[in-house]
């Protein structure tokens, strides 16, 4: 069965990234202004090489983070699935921009019983759906649900993302909350074309989609923004342009500042209402959370972080449903 009901209803099935990146072999660094840490002189040695070729270590320890998310999640029932790794031949398309296959979050998003390609803006991740839709094959053909592909972004020359045309939509962006489906736009990621695509896909099903206008710096509204359970978030209000969404105004905050929501503060992954998966460095966090009641499984993500996401980032739910 494929379905996601909100953020923190209990998950049962869910697609965990693996962990693969080939450095771009041209560098434009205004395109990485979200990641906590531009090292922008090793970024163009690096140029046009794999990370684990370049850092065998750190690619051993990635790896082991990933593995050890997998082992809390499967310690609560979850059913976890990994795509498959690139083929020489997708690493070699569009080389010159690099490629990834480290954040499943974003090249697909599942609302109700809707699952849709999204479309990513940076061109490195054009190409990260293809070793999903080997599950989709098995998971969601056979299920009855929604398949649809977002448009294929406009083309443009390297220049100011902001400009691009898109349409754009990200699953870090998209954020459900029942028939309330919000998304972020920080001009990074998600812009307001494919928002108005999606508005149009979901709204003959009875959702509402609310564009979010972030702060320039937020890749995408998770790293703004976490709905633990119903009436509890984690939130950066400095990120959000116009205020919160009003919908979320009476909920309990626990605030991060606009440096921790670089940090990834907000972009812990609910398992349940009532249990809560985030990073040790964010301890002062989950000890806030344990006053409401959440129990905080903590797994070291130092590395995912550094490439901009974290565990909501490394997650795809197929299904999460009371």
């Amino acid at each position: 069965m494929v379905y996601v009901e909100n953020e923190f209803a209990p998950l049962k099935k869910v697609i965990l990234a693996v962990s693969e990146f080939g450095f771009p072999k041209v560098i434009r660094e205004d395109d990485l202004r979200f990641l906590p840490d531009i090292n922008t002189e090793s970024d163009v040695a690096n140029a046009g090489k794999d990370f684990a070729e370049v850092y065998p270590e750190q690619q051993k320890a990635w790896d082991l983070e990933r593995s050890n998310f997998a082992a809390v999640l499967e310690k609560y029932g979850v059913e976890v699935l990994r795509p498959r790794l690139l083929t020489n031949l997708e690493k070699e398309v569009g080389a010159d921009d690099g490629y990834a296959n480290f954040f499943v979050r974003d090249p697909f998003f599942t609302v109700g019983n809707a699952v849709i390609e999204g479309s990513l803006r940076f061109l490195q991740r054009r190409n990260e759906i293809l070793p999903i839709r080997d599950i989709f094959e098995q998971q969601v053909y056979p299920d009855d649900c929604l398949y649809v592909a977002a448009p294929k972004p406009a083309i443009h020359d390297h220049g100011d993302l902001s400009r691009w045309h898109g349409p754009f939509i990200e699953g870090g962006d998209v954020l459900v909350l029942g028939k309330q489906v919000f998304v972020g736009n920080s001009g990074l990621a998600s812009n307001s074309l494919g928002i108005r695509w999606l508005s149009k896909l979901l709204k003959p099903y009875g959702y509402h989609v609310e564009e979010i206008r972030l702060h320039p710096d937020i890749l995408h509204l998770d790293c703004a923004l976490g709905l633990i359970r119903e009436g509890l978030m984690v939130v950066c209000e400095d990120a959000f342009l116009d205020d919160i969404p009003e919908h979320l105004k009476q909920w309990d905050k626990i605030n991060v500042t606009l440096s921790e929501a670089g940090q990834l503060a907000t972009n812990g992954l609910p398992i349940n209402p009532n249990v809560y998966i985030t990073d040790p460095v964010f301890k002062p966090i989950g000890n806030k959370l344990s006053l409401y009641g959440i129990h905080v499984e903590y797994v070291d993500f130092q590395i995912s972080r550094s490439f901009g996401g974290s565990f909501r980032c490394s997650t795809q739910s197929l299904l999460r449903r009371f």
